[in-house]
């Protein structure tokens, strides 16, 4: 998974109700993928499925909220929320009657390092659809009026997970793993640097960020290939030829351990953990997503859920799971728990993270997360929307287009010397730490063995 900040239709929970019954009919997924090139040059993956009459198409353009400005975090995501209010020749209301009158889903997000859309209509739609899109892409209008409604939008929310202890641990976590890194800042932007953001900033970072040069496009669904060449033409072929990006530079988590506290009067106290991961091209990564779900990747069978939730009674729920980005790659987890239970819980993570680091997994582990690491794959690409997302990720992630047939071979060939070796190097170090809530002041300082946190 990549960690991202998700605008607020990217969920699409108002969808149609005709599309929804549409978008959860199987896909084929062991289907061949084409690669496409439009006659205008523009290239993507495609699977053409014709068992409904839909077609669901993911894209995205490098930069993302890393390219906000260092001074206004957040105008990546004020854009993903107003390029569908109003574009070309049609205001907002009207765009969205439009969208709704053909049951059309579009939606825009800008995560750490990609400006990303999704684009899902029946068949009979899709010339309406892709013009739809180009305007958005090609011409927002960013109206005073609906940039002020937006904006008032987005600070609500901020508002709100300002009181939330899971979004304060998480953005707490990112500052203390990166610092003043773009990673170090918040993608959704501030209270403080949202209210500041100008509409010639929007203006701005949409020239600057969304250009064909780096855009990667996946199409699944009921629609042939020169036909979808011309519907890539008509919607990306007026972009700009090259995005103008401010070079991120690549950066390592601060080595744990470290501990941080962050006092809020709430029930529960959140307690989230990490520190610094695997990258994607790394040759051990295959071993650390193995040895990962047995940690903490496997929900109800994996060693954290089994010794804080099962053994202990400490938490409802436990996760951690790996996370990559282009220029860097995190651990992370998170749990909560009673306030006064808080320091138990930490230790418990921590004797856990410990134990795996000396030890490894047990063979019998290894094998069983193998078996359902293989067969879930293809749970997962179940339908068109889930396809195109993973051929979408597949690109990002620089993969083979026969990155799907090879991926259970590559699973197999992890051995259990390969997840010993990783496991040490990944958990040896220990764990950055940042707990949220009215924990007691035992929950709320450093471990004798932890040093102080250390200012970025």
């Amino acid at each position: 998974m990549t960690y991202s900040i998700t605008r607020r239709a990217a969920l699409i929970g108002s969808a149609c109700t005709a599309i929804l019954a549409l978008s959860s009919a199987p896909s084929q997924a062991a289907a061949k993928i084409q690669r496409v090139v439009s006659p205008g040059g523009i290239g993507a993956w495609f699977v053409q499925d014709a068992t409904v009459p839909l077609i669901a198409m993911e894209y995205a353009f490098s930069g993302g909220a890393s390219q906000d400005p260092p001074t206004k975090p957040g105008v990546g995501n004020l854009v993903a929320d107003l390029l569908d209010e109003g574009s070309g020749d049609l205001d907002s209301k009207t765009y969205h009657e439009r969208l709704d009158r053909r049951a059309i889903e579009l939606s825009f997000q800008a995560t750490r390092d990609h400006f990303r859309g999704s684009l899902r209509m029946l068949k009979d739609n899709k010339d309406e659809a892709y013009d739809l899109l180009r305007m958005a892409l090609t011409s927002p209008h960013f109206e005073p009026t609906d940039v002020e409604r937006i904006r008032a939008q987005v600070i609500s929310t901020l508002r709100r997970e300002s009181t939330n202890p899971s979004s304060l641990a998480g953005r707490k976590f990112l500052e203390v793993a990166f610092g003043d890194h773009p990673y170090g800042r918040s993608a959704t932007g501030t209270l403080e640097s949202v209210p500041k953001i100008e509409i010639s900033e929007l203006k701005d970072y949409v020239r600057r960020v969304i250009a064909k040069d780096t855009l990667r496009i996946a199409v699944v669904g009921d629609v042939d290939p020169d036909t979808l060449g011309k519907l890539l033409d008509k919607t990306f072929g007026g972009l700009p030829a090259k995005a103008e990006l401010t070079p991120v530079p690549d950066v390592v988590a601060t080595k744990p351990p470290q501990r941080a506290f962050v006092p809020l009067d709430v029930p529960q106290t959140v307690v989230t953990f990490g520190g610094p991961g695997i990258r994607r091209h790394d040759p051990d990564f295959m071993a650390a997503y193995v040895v990962n779900h047995i940690l903490g990747g496997g929900g109800l069978s994996s060693r954290l859920y089994k010794e804080v939730r099962e053994k202990r009674g400490l938490a409802y729920s436990v996760y951690e799971a790996l996370i990559w980005m282009d220029h860097s790659a995190l651990f992370i987890g998170n749990t909560g728990t009673r306030a006064d239970r808080a320091g138990e819980t930490v230790d418990a993570i921590n004797a856990e993270i410990r134990r795996i680091a000396e030890d490894g997994p047990t063979q019998q582990e290894l094998d069983e997360a193998k078996s359902y690491l293989k067969g879930s794959q293809m749970l997962a690409l179940d339908t068109s929307s889930k396809l195109a997302q993973g051929l979408l990720q597949y690109q990002l992630d620089k993969l083979p287009i026969d990155y799907i047939e090879k991926r259970n071979a590559i699973v197999d060939a992890v051995t259990l010397e390969d997840t010993k070796r990783v496991a040490k190097k990944l958990w040896g170090d220990g764990l950055l730490t940042v707990i949220v809530g009215r924990a007691p002041q035992a929950a709320a300082q450093p471990a004798a063995v932890t040093p102080p946190l250390k200012a970025n």
